[in-house]
């Protein structure tokens, strides 16, 4: 996974270390500060030409504040009361999210408290909160952009009823570390089941192999965050706090289905409001293909929200798709036949596959990346 030294955007100043880099040299004329505490910053933003600059939802004291909005700035302070920052400039961490957790249990982390005032303002239709949660989505996108500048995303898509202790989550979890040793990026919607496996796999790749069997067998105590999301994701840290420092990986969720917490092995949390703009942009970054392991309708939903610019080609050429489970694609959920009808004779037929193991979706990805699309 790419790690920019600055971000992408070369007038975002996005942390104190790089404010003071650029406020040293005299102006800030044209820069875009996003979510940088500046209260003990006040002789540098009196001291700096603040024309035309941005800032976000930046602390600053009052005196700091006239000068540079007399300097033609504009600022957007920070919102009070909100269990959340709209303006956030970088992606959510697991121990931020579940702050607390160990102490006071999960309805008491920021992760649950931002999901109580979601479900409170969506019911008042609320057009204040409306705007800053469409806010605090942009800044995300913004986020995940600048952390996978260059990186070779794979998403895996699956349902969250997988549970702990299974041969299912095993195989998601191999799969996952495969990916993330062949140098691939881990991106999954970031919640429990499949997408937890996945992310487990991704972290569990920086260490020996017998440590995801150790961190499977562990994990098994809690094989749902039904009944108690609390035990479910205190299960999660011990295996994080037994085996630091892991391999790296991105988890996408959302507040839109709030009763399914994220999962703590993703590195990197692109949590959303709008569950549609979430799908689109865990899609559309899997830029090395996706994918699919058993699920049900969200699984389904994303395989043809995935499959619609493949056969457009509105992204470019077309992505490799590997479908995991004969039996459940064509039975249970007959897609299969349907995305190889809408393949047939386009593009996007070279690029899709339906193994029986997940075993076998590491290869068959390499295989589709490497024969290209039809021509």
């Amino acid at each position: 996974m790419a790690h920019p030294q600055h971000p992408r955007h070369d007038r975002e100043i996005e942390s104190i270390e790089e404010f003071d880099e650029i406020a040293a040299q005299g102006s800030l004329a044209g820069y875009r500060v996003q979510s940088v505490d500046l209260s003990h910053r006040t002789f540098a933003l009196l001291s700096c030409d603040c024309a035309d600059a941005v800032f976000l939802g930046c602390r600053m004291h009052a005196d700091a504040d006239a000068k540079v909005r007399a300097d033609g700035a504009l600022v957007f302070p920070p919102v009070p009361g909100l269990p959340f920052d709209p303006y956030r400039g970088r992606l959510y961490s697991p121990d931020e999210l579940f702050t607390g957790l160990a102490g006071s249990g999960y309805d008491a982390t920021p992760d649950a408290l931002a999901y109580s005032w979601f479900q409170s303002t969506k019911a008042d239709g609320d057009i204040y909160a409306s705007m800053l949660r469409s806010i605090h989505d942009d800044a995300i996108s913004d986020a995940l952009d600048e952390l996978l500048v260059g990186a070779r995303v794979v998403g895996v898509m699956g349902g969250h009823a997988m549970a702990r202790g299974t041969d299912a989550y095993a195989g998601a979890a191999r799969l996952g570390r495969t990916l993330a040793r062949d140098g691939f990026t881990v991106a999954t919607g970031g919640g429990p089941g499949a997408m937890e496996a996945a992310n487990l796999g991704a972290y569990a790749a920086a260490h020996p192999d017998e440590m995801l069997d150790d961190a499977l067998h562990l994990l098994a105590k809690a094989p749902s965050f039904v009944p108690s999301v609390s035990d479910w994701a205190l299960a999660a840290f011990e295996v994080r706090n037994r085996w630091p420092q892991g391999g790296d990986s991105v988890g996408i969720p959302t507040w839109f289905y709030g009763h399914e917490p994220p999962n703590a092995f993703a590195g990197h949390i692109g949590k959303y409001f709008a569950n549609a703009t979430r799908e689109d942009g865990l899609l559309s970054r899997s830029t090395a293909g996706v994918v699919f392991l058993p699920g049900a309708a969200g699984t389904v939903q994303e395989i043809f929200d995935n499959a619609t610019p493949n056969y457009y080609e509105s992204r470019g050429e077309p992505t490799p798709m590997v479908l995991v489970n004969r039996a459940h694609w064509t039975e249970q959920l007959p897609t299969w036949p349907l995305l190889e009808s809408l393949a047939r004779g386009r593009s996007m037929q070279t690029r899709i596959s339906l193994v029986d193991t997940v075993d076998e979706a590491p290869e068959a990805l390499a295989r589709l990346a490497a024969q290209g699309p039809a021509a």
